[in-house]
């Protein structure tokens, strides 16, 4: 940490973020001093056997922000450009996000570079494996929950699970969220992400007394957040013109066919070679004309150079940390609602914290169940955020860091600091 390697944009941008909240809430200056660095960062090397004999060694990482609201949590992902930064980052946003909706759970975050892409089942199970090995002393049901995050799935969070179990003796599926039924998932998890957009959404869309059955919309990320979301929007009324993922994307005014896309992303877990509507770009996406826009992909995608070219009413972001703090201003200047990052896509661990509940009690509920609680819950944040904004006259981004950070400030003061 004393070379400030965990120090880069994407890191950088959650950090001014949280001034700006923090002055904005004259937070206590030694409490803001803690908060803008991670309690603590492990960097791992995973040596894994590949399939053809020779062991490559991956980096991984895990980053706990602070878990002074309860054990931390946060996904696991896999690709290529994870780093301490974007972990940082992305552990700093959970924290905020865990507080807004009122979870006892802190912020973590974790990842391999990695491109699971190129690897055999084999090689991701040797490689997982690996990683929660070298994790073992870093989590716990008590102390750090993982769960999926972009590149992962159940079936990693099943390998996950076992390695841990296998060290301790006995089976503890509450070690992770997000895992198969079978071994003590919930139902509902897959696809809470993207359904708790979609409550965001149409909250935004009563807000602004917008009718969504004559709205259009556009998604980018056709992954485990952006094809939950076409769907869920597909199936309220929302016409949805335009989708893209990392091969590219099509376009069509007119609607695209929703089941077609499914069909063809779960047979070839892409979009390429769909074959309806004109081929598009992810950055031309991101321009078209439409009500309703949702990067459901990677951070950093709206910047101060496309957001004057951006058409959308409502911005949704599916994706952590899409929206640069130079294009947040250029969006309030064009009076875009922004449904902010920890709110829109926090319905992913609202509905893991349901799970480890659940795994901790041995007492599963019904997917109504699941679906009712997490409707209320972001509901209920959606517009205490709303309130906040409008009270405050700040955006809704600032509104919902105020909430967040307040909670976990106010709790850093009671307990005081052990030193």
């Amino acid at each position: 940490m004393a070379t400030l390697e965990w120090r880069n944009p994407t890191s950088e941008m959650a950090i001014q973020q949280f001034d700006m909240a923090a002055d904005r809430l004259h937070l206590d200056p030694n409490v803001a001093a803690r908060l803008r660095r991670p309690d603590r960062a492990l960097i791992v090397s995973v040596p894994t056997r590949m399939d053809d004999g020779r062991v490559h060694v991956f980096t991984g990482y895990r980053v706990q922000h602070n878990d002074v609201l309860g054990p931390f949590k946060g996904g696991i992902r896999y690709n290529l450009e994870v780093n301490l930064g974007e972990v940082s980052a992305l552990a700093m946003w959970m924290t905020w996000k865990c507080s807004l909706v009122g979870l006892p759970l802190g912020g973590a975050k974790g990842g391999i570079a990695c491109d699971p892409a190129l690897l055999s089942r084999n090689e991701l199970q040797s490689m997982t494996r690996r990683y929660t090995a070298e994790l073992l002393n870093f989590i716990g049901p008590e102390v750090d929950i993982p769960a999926p995050d972009m590149g992962t799935n159940e079936q990693i969070m099943a390998w996950v699970m076992d390695t841990y179990s296998q060290h301790k003796g006995h089976a503890v599926p509450e070690i992770v969220t997000g895992k198969p039924l079978d071994i003590g998932g919930t139902l509902g998890r897959k696809e809470a992400t993207g359904r708790g957009i979609v409550y965001t959404i149409m909250e935004a869309a009563k807000h602004l007394g917008i009718d969504l059955t004559r709205c259009t919309a556009a998604v980018q990320g056709f992954g485990n957040v952006g094809s939950v979301v076409v769907k869920e929007l597909a199936n309220i009324g929302v016409k949805v013109i335009g989708v893209s993922d990392r091969t590219g994307g099509c376009y069509d005014p007119k609607g695209l066919p929703v089941e077609r896309l499914m069909e063809l992303a779960s047979k070839n877990h892409s979009l390429e070679g769909f074959p309806y509507g004109e081929g598009i770009t992810n950055a031309e996406l991101l321009e078209l004309d439409c009500d309703i826009l949702i990067p459901a992909a990677l951070e950093m995608q709206i910047t101060g150079q496309n957001a004057p070219r951006l058409k959308c009413r409502i911005l949704a972001e599916g994706a952590n940390g899409p929206t640069t703090l130079e294009a947040d201003a250029v969006l309030k200047e064009k009076g875009i609602f922004v449904i902010p990052d920890i709110l829109a896509n926090a319905g992913g661990v609202v509905v893991s914290y349901f799970e480890w509940v659940q795994d901790l009690q041995n007492f599963f509920w019904t997917e109504e169940e699941v679906h009712s609680k997490l409707r209320d819950i972001l509901v209920k944040s959606f517009r205490g955020v709303l309130e906040m904004s409008l009270q405050q006259k700040v955006d809704m981004r600032l509104a919902a860091l105020m909430i967040g950070i307040h909670r976990v400030g106010r709790a850093m003061l009671w307990r005081g600091l052990y030193a």
